[in-house]
């Protein structure tokens, strides 16, 4: 059952974008946004699974955020991540040294958690920053918060498939595109899956608000991603929770139309 969600913190400042805490954005699972990066906590009998790492300064706001939850450092058992881009393991490296919990990431984009800036993109990324008026803020915001300098994760846990041993149980849904290894993380008692940046509410390429999938400017294989998203149409869930952008709450199928009806952007 779905709870109803709470704010939290929220900042905003030329550039900065929004720092803000959605408590229970679904029953146990809290949304934060930083730089207009959604990452998540996702939470069972007191204890805490990290859903994507945001971006390097989002570790302030996970203090913060534990703070308002009432919950510690201490509760925090494992970070997972949906893919390996820059913008998603900000503070992962940070979680995993001085928090001693492992990081976990698909086998196919462990490569990448190493050296998160030598992503595939199938379109060059210069125009989209040089003509897309709408989406220089969140550029600025990236920028301010240094999102484009995460430390690398050194060491990962390597998943493929299957459901993983941490707090909540998130079940594995490959959906490749994106990146190579990109998954989503169903969470079937909760009605919802984590679904990364496999489909987003808010292009951060573009500035375009809706379903649809990444630019190709941050996308290695536009085709596939578009295919995969069967893989969230099966889920049969109604709340999907992107890494850009609003929750969906209309469907995972309804928003699967909606993307492809965008398409490749």
């Amino acid at each position: 059952m779905n709870a109803r969600p709470a704010e939290g913190f929220r900042r905003a400042g030329p550039g900065i974008g929004i720092r803000m805490l959605q408590a229970n954005v679904i029953e146990g699972v809290h949304r934060i946004e930083d730089a207009y990066t959604n990452w998540y906590l996702l939470e069972e009998d007191g204890r805490l699974t990290i859903v994507d790492a945001g971006v390097p300064t989002s570790w302030g706001s996970l203090e913060e955020a534990l703070a308002e939850l009432g919950r510690s450092k201490d509760d925090i058992e494992a970070v997972v991540l949906t893919h390996a881009h820059f913008d998603h393991i900000g503070f992962a490296e940070k979680a995993r040294t001085e928090l001693g919990v492992p990081v976990w990431v698909h086998e196919n984009d462990a490569p990448l958690a190493r050296h998160p800036m030598q992503y595939s993109h199938e379109r060059p990324r210069s125009p989209y920053f040089a003509t897309q008026i709408k989406a220089m803020p969140i550029v600025a915001s990236l920028i301010k918060t240094r999102a484009f300098f995460p430390s690398p994760v050194k060491e990962v846990k390597r998943y493929v498939d299957g459901t993983l041993p941490v707090p909540g149980s998130p079940r594995v849904v490959f959906t490749p595109g994106h990146t190579l290894g990109h998954c989503s993380f169903h969470l079937p008692e909760r009605d919802a899956v984590v679904v990364g940046d496999a489909l987003v509410t808010l292009n951060p390429y573009r500035g375009t608000r809706g379903p649809q999938i990444v630019a190709g400017g941050a996308t290695a294989d536009s085709e596939r991603n578009l295919a995969s998203l069967d893989a969230l149409v099966e889920t049969g869930v109604t709340t999907l929770l992107p890494g850009h952008g609003e929750p969906w709450r209309d469907g995972a199928e309804s928003a699967v139309v909606k993307a492809r009806a965008v398409g490749a952007n």
